[in-house]
């Protein structure tokens, strides 16, 4: 796994660096069974109102279905293959069970095709496996974490995230999050061993702006651009600074905590995430 910068043949290769993937499996196509239609709102909402500005376009994608809640006890499963997602910057793995039933799972880390892997208690902490928080010894990187019992990973899903189980305090495990935070979420909760894939996926530079629009991402006008009637940074002679950095609705940026104080679950945080 890693990045190769390209020769600027194009002005828009020039300062491009792409992912090698090396890590996918060649001469795959995604499993058809496990896919579904994926709705593009350009923005809009149900009236045809733009309520979500700069986006719209980008190329059309098809959503794999993928098992965050890895509910299939004990039944062993054979990686089939690692696999391209286009809705998320983490790598896909192929599952196919003994009972023939097949699934995507986030691909952590060094999962190989034809590996083994099993979740449910008392399973291995290896590469792959799932299990409770209650069975994973302390210090393992973890990723694809529940909050609640039975809702699915929701938690350390991006590419190279994880967390680490830190400590166990009676029904808790404390758990130190990819934001720094430490926190107690239930051990009875399910987690997958293993840092997500992809992690280079950070120092990839697309190189040119077409990129951003083939993602759906379109232009975005500056604050400090725009008229006072538009925004709390706008207006002012010539070009003015627009004052201390805030929201379209004035809300500051650059370290104003917006978390409600009588959230009710702060009594699960035992350090903030860090500055």
């Amino acid at each position: 796994m890693g990045v190769r910068k390209l020769k600027p043949i194009t002005p828009g290769q020039r300062f491009r660096v792409v992912n090698d993937y090396a890590a996918l499996t060649p001469g795959v196509t995604p499993e058809k069974s496990l896919m579904g239609s994926n709705k593009n709102s350009g923005g809009r909402n149900n009236s045809g109102k733009m309520t979500m500005r700069y986006t719209g376009g980008g190329h059309k994608r098809q959503y794999r279905i993928i098992d965050f809640k890895r509910e299939k006890i004990t039944v062993p499963a054979t990686v089939k293959s690692v696999e391209y997602d286009p809705n998320r910057s983490a790598f896909i793995a192929l599952l196919v069970y003994a009972d023939g039933e097949k699934r995507y799972i986030i691909a952590p880390n060094g999962i190989q095709v034809g590996q083994k892997v099993v979740s449910g208690p008392g399973a291995a902490p290896e590469v792959g496996n799932a299990m409770p928080l209650s069975d994973l010894p302390l210090g393992t990187m973890i990723h694809n974490i529940e909050m609640r019992p039975g809702q699915g990973g929701v938690i350390a899903r991006s590419a190279g995230s994880f967390a680490q189980l830190v400590a166990r305090d009676g029904s808790y495990a404390v758990l130190r999050m990819p934001s720094g935070e430490t926190r107690m979420i239930l051990t009875t909760c399910m987690a997958t061993v293993g840092v997500v894939s992809n992690s280079d996926h950070a120092l990839t530079v697309s190189g040119k702006a077409g990129r951003s629009r083939w993602l759906g991402q379109r232009p975005r006008t500056r604050a400090v651009a725009m008229n006072p009637v538009d925004h709390p940074m706008g207006g002012g002679e010539g070009r003015a600074t627009g004052g201390h950095p805030r929201s379209r609705k004035g809300i500051p940026a650059k370290g104003y905590k917006t978390r409600t104080p009588k959230k009710a679950s702060n009594r699960y945080i035992i350090e903030n995430r860090k500055k």
